[in-house]
């Protein structure tokens, strides 16, 4: 695969690298083993944080897809993920509102995950922003099919307190497993060389070219 990292997803070249990921094999079948992967989580007792506030686990699944397979596959991925994992295991009234949310979270992941350096903060920054969305567009959500009299920033207040509590322990989750998971992903060949191994964080490039510099320097010079 094309080794080539990027800093940000705004250069047409991710977006190439993003459709060409999207049409291999593997990347289909990598999606579809992910899909039946939050499928068996959503069987798992969810993990008690405080009161009646609790983690599920399709999250990490989800992240994972979004790290693999781009923003392009993200959106196949979230569509059929969703469909799937309520027709397997359906509860209450089957809303197409959450194909969407979901298909923007995965999305939303693969754009700080995808073809970079994936660090603590990126992942951090990657789950705080779904949770921002599970917020204010999953809040919207809820008051248009489920509020019960209930006004949109009152749902959307509630659902902040939930995501606030939830962000620490979701974020070290995905953390760990990636920790765990990259080394492995890479050496199966679906990461590039520089995205094989979690970072704590990005060293700014004038250490990097220091530290090539000095590579480089004759032995005389020194």
């Amino acid at each position: 695969m094309s080794q080539t990292l990027y800093k940000s997803p705004f250069s047409r070249a991710y977006w190439r690298d993003a459709v060409e990921d999207f049409k291999k094999p593997r990347t289909m079948a990598f999606s579809a083993l992910m899909v039946a992967a939050c499928v068996a989580l959503s069987y798992l007792q969810s993990m008690p944080v405080v009161n009646n506030i609790k983690i599920t686990w399709g999250f990490l699944a989800r992240a994972l897809c979004a790290l693999v397979g781009g923003p392009v596959n993200a959106l196949a991925f979230g569509f059929v993920e969703d469909t799937v994992s309520y027709l397997m295991n359906p509860t209450g009234g089957y809303n197409p509102f959450y194909i969407f949310t979901t298909m923007l979270g995965v999305f939303t992941y693969s754009l700080f995950l995808y073809r970079a350096e994936v660090t603590v903060l990126r992942v951090f920054l990657a789950k705080l922003a779904t949770n921002l969305q599970n917020v204010f567009i999953g809040g919207l959500g809820t008051f248009l099919w489920y509020s019960g009299g209930k006004g949109y920033w009152t749902i959307a207040g509630a659902s902040a307190v939930k995501n606030a509590i939830m962000l620490p322990v979701q974020a070290l989750l995905l953390v760990v497993l990636f920790g765990a998971l990259l080394p492995i992903l890479h050496r199966m060949g679906f990461l590039p060389d520089q995205a094989g191994r979690l970072r704590l964080w990005k060293k700014p490039e004038r250490l990097d070219r220091e530290k090539a510099q000095a590579a480089e320097k004759a032995p005389w010079e020194d």
